[in-house]
């Protein structure tokens, strides 16, 4: 079977979209399955809806890479599968991605590199380098061939723009930090007075150059592991793709930056204004997705997982978890929130599409890591702000956090090394893990009636960063949730607070 590029494509007489020739406008520092099923989703299209004439020169991000060759060969080319559900209904896409004109390697060919940071027709940089690429390596000098970080490698990039006496460009970090575009450029900056490069330069990066903050949200499992599934869909295709990516059709980019930025973009153009915003504040996007996907999953797969479900499309097709999780939602979550309600909305049902996803195995127990740093960050902001709001407790968010002393409690067995052993109520053994701290609180305190343990709970600061007792009510209120939980089950509490 040959392996896909153009030459196979034209041979199978392959009739779908596909941009064969076009101006390198985008260097992207990373080369990984994420930024390959989104941007390059989105700047394909864009190709196709607005004739945005643009290809992507990715740069392998680190020494170890492997795919540049295999890129290469495919004429940067590969299969993308978008899968879940929209609106309640399966949802299976394929394209073949035709935004990537080659990949480039710059620990062999720096050159290269330099060359195509040096394109006239670049209007933007885009990255992904984890979390931990956003990092100041003061090792770093101009000289290097590359520098090894993401910061070093951009600001010779930069530095290599300006000595040509070109235009700035538009910098999008996709990296999962806060402030992830200042925190880049508040990097570039420390290289530039460690270089002891010139003022006009620092000029040049901080005032024609635009580095934006952007949230990205879009669950990408990656390519296809099993390998009977992987050859079937290449005989499918008749071609094969060592290169295929998979990832779940929701997707939103937020980025941050003036209203201008739409125009320049092409984006909006395309007809993909529902999915990449530009908009003046990123914190309220994220705050939306940290308080509603992350604290809705924190919120109810606890209790969840004690009433006997394993998986989260599963919750979505129970009537009390899901009813409990929506109410929490709509009712108590985001009313708090300071953004459109109508707009809340839409986001609240597209979290219920996803975690319906037909095609995704989201285990509650791997959710269940870290909960309790987890209910501090994600459900504590709602949870206090709604007591602000209304001087009441919010029924479901109480219930919650009731749900998550009960699984950190319920018949511990053992603490291990890596772990706190308890007993599900249906006979099995589950393992929570957390901070040694918080686990080793947790078997100290197995022997407390739920008055005690609910008493120690809220009344430890190492936890909450306050004493939870002086919330009014709120003690008495989670005594009887647990106990409620423990007699009846999670399933039959989460229904009475419906």
């Amino acid at each position: 079977m040959e392996q896909l590029s153009f030459k196979t494509l034209e041979a199978l007489g392959y009739k779908g979209y596909l941009k064969k020739d076009a101006p390198e406008k985008v260097l992207q520092f990373g080369e990984g399955n994420f930024l390959r099923a989104f941007v390059e989703d989105f700047l394909d299209t864009a190709n196709q809806n607005a004739d945005w004439n643009g290809k992507v020169a990715m740069v392998q991000p680190t020494p170890r890479g492997r795919k540049t060759d295999v890129f290469n060969a495919q004429d940067g080319l590969y299969t993308l599968y978008l899968r879940g559900s929209r609106n309640g209904e399966k949802v299976d896409e394929k394209r073949i991605v035709s935004s990537v004109s080659r990949c480039i390697n710059p620990y062999r060919d720096y050159e290269v590199f330099l060359e195509a940071a040096c394109s006239p027709a670049l209007e933007m940089i885009v990255s992904n380098t984890t979390e931990a690429g956003i990092v100041y390596d003061e090792s770093a000098k101009l000289e290097d061939r590359p520098c090894l970080s993401f910061p070093g490698k951009l600001t010779q990039a930069l530095y290599a723009r300006f000595e040509k006496g070109l235009p700035g460009v538009v910098i999008l970090s996709c990296e999962l930090i806060d402030n992830n575009g200042k925190e880049l450029q508040k990097c570039v900056n420390q290289h530039i007075d460690a270089w002891k490069l010139s003022d006009a330069f620092k000029q040049y990066v901080n005032e024609d150059n635009l580095f934006c903050n952007t949230l990205v949200d879009r669950i990408v499992p990656g390519g296809v592991k099993e390998e009977a599934e992987n050859a079937a869909m290449d005989r499918e295709n008749g071609y094969a793709d060592p290169l295929k990516d998979v990832g779940e059709c929701f997707g939103i980019w937020i980025i941050e930056g003036p209203k201008e930025l739409e125009d320049r973009l092409p984006f909006k153009k395309a007809g993909l204004a529902e999915y990449v915003q530009v908009v003046t504040d990123v914190a309220p996007y994220k705050k939306r997705k940290v308080r509603i996907l992350n604290g809705a999953h924190t919120g109810f797969v606890l209790g969840a997982y004690l009433a006997g479900l394993d998986i989260v499309r599963d919750c979505m097709q129970n009537e009390a978890i899901k009813g409990f999780m929506n109410k929490m939602l709509y009712e108590e979550v985001m009313p708090t929130l300071p953004l459109d309600q109508d707009d809340l909305k839409k986001f609240a049902a597209a979290v219920a599409d996803r975690f319906n996803n037909p095609f995704v195995d989201h285990q509650l127990m791997s959710i269940s890591l870290n909960s309790t740093s987890k209910w501090r960050a994600r459900n504590m902001p709602s949870f206090k702000d709604y007591i602000a709001k209304q001087h009441s407790l919010p029924v479901c968010l109480t219930m919650s956090l009731a749900a998550y002393i009960a699984f950190y409690s319920n018949e511990i067995q053992r603490r291990e090394a890596d772990g706190l052993v308890c007993r599900r109520p249906a006979g099995n053994e589950y393992k929570v893990q957390d901070d040694a701290w918080a686990l080793d609180f947790y078997f100290a305190h197995k022997d407390d009636t739920p008055e005690e343990l609910v008493h120690a709970v809220l009344t430890n600061e190492q936890m909450w960063g306050e004493n939870l007792t002086a919330i009014a009510d709120l003690e008495e209120a989670v005594v009887k949730d647990l106990k409620q939980i423990r007699t009846e089950g999670a399933e039959k509490a989460f229904a009475s607070c419906l």
